[in-house]
């Protein structure tokens, strides 16, 4: 069951009459100038009962077909974007199983589902029928990537494992590299590398043409806690982001050609997702634990290549999970600890008219509802 809690009004600055030449500058500049401010709160908020509380695991993602996934509970919902309906695609039967990962594949024809008692599974969306089983992993499944018909997990039990959906034998290859839980997993949009992070505060660079356990194009240990979140720039195909755990705070920025770490910040806070700007060359953190309550900040939006701080959100008591980009890249939705997921209009080319809101925001803005 998710419900909507409602979203803010807008407001639109007005801009001083010039000549207009001067006009179309100072437009320019203001525009600029809205986009680079965070936004006051969120335009949306979902309630998400029975969302799980931990770091490892990563059980939001939302589809190039416009619908969100998110496990909760034993139980795994798909949200519509544009109808604004929800509905469960599956359950799990046992008291200690549930779903720890779900990854749209990059048509979004098919969701793959990891679960707590290490079985992974491929949904069809549109027909709601389990399509196949995919075994091989000896401990929950917290992570999985998609890179066209290879689709890779993580798990508990240490090993990256690469399925390709297409063959009966899907399995195609077994990696031992990380010496605790693999809980992050990124392919580069070019599909020809893979960034794995661990619990073992350890980076892997792997290239797809050879995937091996003792054959990693790179091995980074410059983080000091563990290493879940990646992204991969949409501008410049060998750079990579990280993010590290409570120990470490540090969002690092790596070029996958040479090894070399390019720039590194402390955030203050736990790093639990990163997400690059598709629109403007920005990097958005979402942050859990920090060491100090008055740096307790939930999201922070970075200017790549400096990492000068442009806005962060209001300060909250929650903590994010997760965090999952809408298929047009404007929005982020951030999965929080007090069992709400929150859209964030963060992204995207700034609007000419603030003051409009969409249709979706007027349906929902004061109101309460029950979606199913």
């Amino acid at each position: 069951m998710l419900v909507f809690r409602g979203s803010p009004k807008t407001c639109r600055r007005s801009l001083c009459t010039t000549d207009s030449t001067q006009q179309e500058k100072l437009e320019s500049l203001e525009n600029a100038k809205q986009f680079r401010q965070f936004p006051k709160s969120e335009s949306k908020i979902l309630d998400a009962p029975r969302l799980k509380d931990d770091y490892y695991l990563n059980i939001m993602d939302w589809g190039q077909n416009n619908i969100l996934a998110v496990a909760l509970g034993s139980e795994l919902y798909l949200w519509n974007a544009e109808s604004r309906k929800a509905r469960k695609l599956m359950s799990v039967d046992g008291e200690d199983d549930y779903p720890t990962s779900v990854a749209w594949s990059q048509n979004a024809k098919m969701l793959a589902v990891g679960l707590s008692c290490s079985e992974l599974q491929l949904w069809d969306a549109e027909t709601s029928q389990l399509v196949r089983r995919l075994e091989g992993h000896e401990n929950r499944v917290g992570i999985l990537a998609w890179n066209g018909h290879l689709l890779t997990s993580g798990s508990r039990d240490r090993y990256i494992i690469n399925h390709d959906v297409r063959s009966r034998r899907n399995l195609t290859s077994c990696i031992r590299a990380h010496n605790e839980e693999v809980c992050g997993l990124k392919w580069s949009s070019r599909g020809n590398l893979l960034a794995s992070g661990g619990n073992d505060n350890i980076i892997h660079i792997w290239e797809a043409s050879n995937m091996r356990s003792s054959s990693f194009l790179h091995r980074f240990t410059e983080h000091h806690s563990a290493v879940k979140a990646f992204a991969w720039s949409p501008y410049e195909f060998n750079i990579l982001a990280s993010g590290g755990g409570t120990n470490d705070r540090c969002i690092k920025i790596w070029n996958s050609q040479t090894g070399k770490c390019l720039n590194s910040i402390d955030t203050k806070a736990q790093v639990c997702g990163l997400q690059w700007n598709r629109h403007h060359n920005e990097i958005l953190s979402g942050h859990g634990f920090s060491l100090h309550q008055h740096d307790q900040t939930k999201l922070c939006l970075w200017k790549y290549p400096s990492l000068s701080k442009i806005g962060a959100s209001p300060r909250h008591e929650s903590r994010v999970l997760h965090l999952a980009q809408s298929p047009d890249g404007l929005t982020v939705v951030s999965a929080e600890t007090d069992e709400t997921l929150r859209f964030w209009e963060t992204f995207g080319p700034p609007r000419t008219d603030n003051s409009r809101l969409t249709d979706l925001d007027s349906l929902l803005s004061f109101k309460r509802f029950q979606i199913r």
